[in-house]
């Protein structure tokens, strides 16, 4: 007999006994995980697709491990910019043994924990205090804004996100050309970024030193 289920936003036939690698799921090893999302169920003789779902089929799991997939390494760079930016990413993984796989609301032999993404890594504690205490006047959590850039731009009036979200083109060549900015306004979108802050979302500048961390790991 054979299910196809729905998890991570992908699909996969499995059987008992079959080991799958999936997105990560909450969970420790020797978990049993349930799969409540069966699209179709056959056994060799008939198929029956579900509408999206089986009715009263789930297929059980035993939590194996939790790993991560290899390595992937993004380069990007701007030709005459001097800009240049590296980013390492590892997907988090769980490994699942299949089991069982029930039909007519049948349960799990063994109690089992409902299927659920595991809780995505936030930014550091101290940024998110930052955001959340909205000192809007923290200028080094915008990526590109460096400590002798944040005094020209303190020099010139300039102290706060809402003052940057609110910049016009105008406002983008006036201090780019008096600050000798090179362009930096708009190549690492400080507007957009100082727009994120103020809607409470995690610094890029955070965002990237994590990543960039993450790439020089083994």
């Amino acid at each position: 007999m054979f299910a196809v289920i729905k998890t991570g936003g992908k699909q996969y036939r499995v059987a008992a006994s079959d080991v799958i690698t999936i997105e990560r799921l909450a969970g420790e090893p020797g978990d049993v995980i349930a799969f409540s999302d069966v699209l179709m169920l056959g056994n060799g003789e008939t198929t029956e697709v579900g509408a999206p779902f089986v009715a009263g089929a789930t297929v059980a799991g035993e939590l194996v491990e939790q790993s991560r997939g290899d390595k992937v390494i993004a380069f990007k760079k701007r030709r005459r910019q001097n800009s240049k930016r590296k980013r390492g990413h590892r997907q988090d993984l769980t490994v699942v043994r299949i089991t069982e796989i029930l039909t007519g609301g049948a349960k799990p032999s063994a109690k089992a924990a409902a299927a659920k993404p595991a809780p995505k890594a936030k930014a550091t504690e101290a940024a998110d205090a930052v955001a959340a205490a909205g000192d809007h006047s923290n200028l080094s959590l915008i990526a590109g804004i460096g400590p002798t850039i944040e005094k020209k731009l303190r020099a010139a009036g300039i102290a706060s996100w809402d003052e940057i979200a609110a910049w016009t083109e105008a406002d983008v060549e006036k201090y780019d050309a008096e600050l000798a900015l090179r362009g930096r306004i708009g190549r690492d979108e400080w507007i957009e970024q100082a727009k994120e802050l103020l809607a409470g979302k995690p610094p890029r500048a955070k965002i990237d030193q994590a990543e960039l961390k993450s790439g020089e790991d083994d």
